[in-house]
């Protein structure tokens, strides 16, 4: 049976590879096996902060809206808790950038909350 060369699929696999590690300290940019290795705990933490990023951004909502409602002398938990019960459905997101960017907005929506009670 004739033999199989495999060079061009090594070479290729291996470029491929140190494309993707290029820029890492040590030997983990130029030798294979800690190349691999390296690449595939890269891999688990980007798939893991991929969602660790949505916790820590609503996090950061949060204390940006608490921030703003603090000042208005109600709490967050109050402040949602109002909302709610009122029917007034504005994510935090939104919240979050209004409490930034546009304070008398969210003033007014405080103020009409705590109108309504």
């Amino acid at each position: 049976m004739p033999r199989v060369k495999r060079g061009t699929t090594h070479v290729k696999s291996r470029r491929n590879l140190l494309k993707k590690v290029k820029g890492y300290k040590w030997g983990r940019k130029k030798l294979i096996k800690l190349a691999k290795t390296a690449q595939t705990k890269a891999g688990a933490h980007a798939f893991t902060d991929r969602r660790k990023k949505k916790r820590v951004t609503r996090a950061l909502w949060q204390i940006k809206i608490n921030a703003f409602v603090r000042e208005q002398g109600t709490t967050y938990s109050k402040f949602m808790d109002a909302l709610k019960k009122n029917n007034i459905e504005i994510d935090r997101k939104i919240l979050a950038d209004l409490a930034v960017n546009n304070k008398k907005v969210l003033a007014n929506i405080i103020d009409k909350v705590a109108l309504k009670k």
